[in-house]
């Protein structure tokens, strides 16, 4: 054999000489230098389609700026909503709650044409100047290479979950330069767990993402911050109002990201791929004004530069409100209708923006140090991270290895137990779980038995999927919404609050493509108590491979129990049980 595929072949017989353990860490490493290469250069193409056009056309007159900035950021924003609408659907956004599910539901299989479709729709459309950030494209890009390097070094599908973690963490490690702030990301918020079994791979793959990445770009921080010193008592007193008023805008930003996103979805009336181009204008709209009165392009793409400035205490107060209504609206804007790009940016400038606007309005009555203020921001920096993402050990040690300094320690702390507390208050979800759970997408995480056996043994509500999308009506104008808005290939028909059966996708597009009633499947359904093992048995009688779960005929489909829900836990429990030496 010859070619790629002789290659993948003699490495994995190569590979299979190899203790189990050897085995893992090698492909593990594959997996970090991969995610980390595709990261890099991401972040390279990102920076330079930025400083090829907006950043050039800011040297140019006010009037070509204006039309050169018109054409670069809305033209880019047409073009991602057309490659996202034309090729993968699911690589709009950040990528993250996708990569979550894909980590939940599919055992970490990414399909291939994320890859391409992520890179090219989020470099032109962040480095063309919409307000997104490029944290979260790194790493659903970085966990679908490690996805791909998977199935590509011989591994089965349902083994690719260690490689769409471990090159998330070597992804957000390159992207941002924070080895332990990947680390603990990955874990609290994509695996769902700190003591993971797959600590140690996550561990060794955020490294080598770290020391790719300097021995590429070097060991450049993300930001230039101003030395802090010691916190005085005077900051330390600013800190807990800093926390609060970073949560609410965190909690505002959440909660009106998801409204517009909801309103974007409800118009069919305007063509999908055509919401990030307007988007993208209002962004052009906001930023343009922004740059003609203070010639600062913080409201276009990352804005890194001038979140700088203002971490190194060359911000006043006023411009940093300004930056902050803008730089908000620009990129609710930009997100909400769809945009292909991340929000890890934009919370960050968020947060130091307000904690510089909480500083100098404090600065009125008590006089503060530069440190201080810059210890403000970046206490607002934290906790609108940790407030949105809800990840608090992220959201402090993401800020403590871009300044390795340990007097920051503590006020991150007491800031990031506040944000904590006020937006779970707030907010019931965090941001991801929130876009997944207003996707129809929402996670089960199967908790199992210790008993290998014993799980046959369990409710088969425990192992469904929740939240399912339901059809209320069979209208022609009702299945093109559906189809448009759901990847799904079978639906429940509940019509008149009773189960009518079951409309595959396929039957679907016939009856609109015919003009046409669609003819519905039978549903099986089954009590939410009864056990897994009657309930297998069941699926065998349905051709099209599910179970309604209902207490009776009258009550609404509490779940809905799949082939692929089966699989999940069964693997999931074999995999349990291999890590327990079981």
């Amino acid at each position: 054999m010859s070619g790629a595929g002789g290659t993948c072949f003699s490495f994995r017989a190569w590979l299979d000489h190899f203790p189990r353990s050897t085995r893992s860490v090698i492909l593990t490493a594959c997996y970090g230098l991969g995610a980390a290469l595709i990261a890099i250069a991401f972040q390279v193409v990102t920076n330079t389609v930025f400083h090829l056009g907006l950043f050039s056309l800011a040297k140019q007159s006010t009037t070509v700026f204006l039309a050169g900035s018109f054409v670069v950021t809305v033209g880019t924003g047409l073009l991602a909503g057309w490659m996202l609408h034309t090729f993968a659907r699911e690589a709009a956004g950040s990528g993250i709650p996708q990569l979550k599910r894909a980590f939940w539901k599919d055992f970490g299989h990414v399909p291939a044409r994320v890859l391409w479709v992520k890179f090219i729709a989020a470099s032109l459309q962040i480095g063309g100047g919409s307000s997104l950030g490029r944290e979260g494209p790194s790493v659903q890009l970085a966990g679908t290479v490690g996805s791909q390097l998977a199935g590509l070094l011989g591994e089965p599908k349902q083994r690719h979950r260690r490689g769409a973690a471990t090159g998330a963490a070597a992804g957000l490690s390159a992207a941002f330069n924070t080895p332990l702030a990947a680390v603990t990301f990955v874990l609290e918020e994509i695996i769902g767990d700190l003591n993971s079994r797959l600590l140690g791979g996550v561990l060794l793959a955020a490294m080598i993402g770290a020391l790719t990445v300097h021995a590429i770009l070097g060991p450049q921080p993300a930001f230039s911050i101003a030395p802090v010193g010691e916190p005085t008592w005077r900051a330390y007193l600013l800190v807990p109002l800093v926390a609060v008023a970073a949560a609410l805008v965190g909690a505002a930003f959440q909660s009106v990201s998801l409204g517009l996103r909801a309103f974007c979805r409800g118009r069919s009336s305007i063509p999908r791929w055509l919401w990030p181009a307007l988007g993208a204008f209002v962004c052009w709209a906001i930023g343009a004004a922004v740059f003609i009165k203070t010639g600062r392009l913080a409201v276009f793409g990352l804005g890194y530069e001038d979140l700088s400035d203002a971490l190194a205490g060359r911000m006043v107060w006023q411009l940093a409100a300004l930056l902050l209504l803008t730089k908000f609206i620009a990129t609710v804007a930009c997100y909400g209708t769809g945009g292909c790009g991340g929000i890890f940016s934009p919370t960050l400038f968020f947060g130091a923006m307000t904690g510089l606007v909480v500083a100098g309005i404090g600065n009125l009555v008590m006089p503060l140090q530069t440190g201080g203020v810059v210890l403000l921001a970046i206490v607002g920096m934290s906790a609108t991270l940790g407030a949105v993402v809800r990840a608090p050990v992220t959201g402090i040690l993401i800020v403590f290895e871009m300044t390795h300094d340990f007097a920051l320690v503590p006020p991150l702390m007491l800031a990031a137990l506040i944000a904590h507390a006020l937006s779970r208050r707030l907010m019931h979800e965090n941001f991801y779980d929130a876009l997944l759970t207003q996707d129809g997408l929402g996670i089960e995480h199967v908790t199992l038995p210790r008993d290998l056996r014993a799980w046959q043994d369990q409710p088969v509500i425990r192992f469904a999927a929740a939240r399912p999308v339901i059809v209320d009506s069979l209208a022609p104008e009702a299945l093109a919404r559906l189809l448009d808005a759901h990847p799904f290939h079978r639906f429940p028909v509940v019509i008149d609050g009773r189960l009518a059966g079951i409309l595959p996708r396929t039957e679907a597009a016939a009856a609109l493509r015919e003009k046409r009633a669609p003819e519905l499947t039978e549903a099986i359904t089954c009590n939410p108590d009864e056990r897994v093992r009657a309930a297998s048995a069941r699926l065998v009688e349905t051709s099209v491979g599910m179970i309604v779960i209902q207490e009776t005929e009258d009550e609404p489909v509490r779940a809905l129990f799949t082939l692929h829900d089966l699989l999940r836990a069964q693997i999931t429990a074999a995999e349990h049980h291999d890590a327990m030496g079981e």
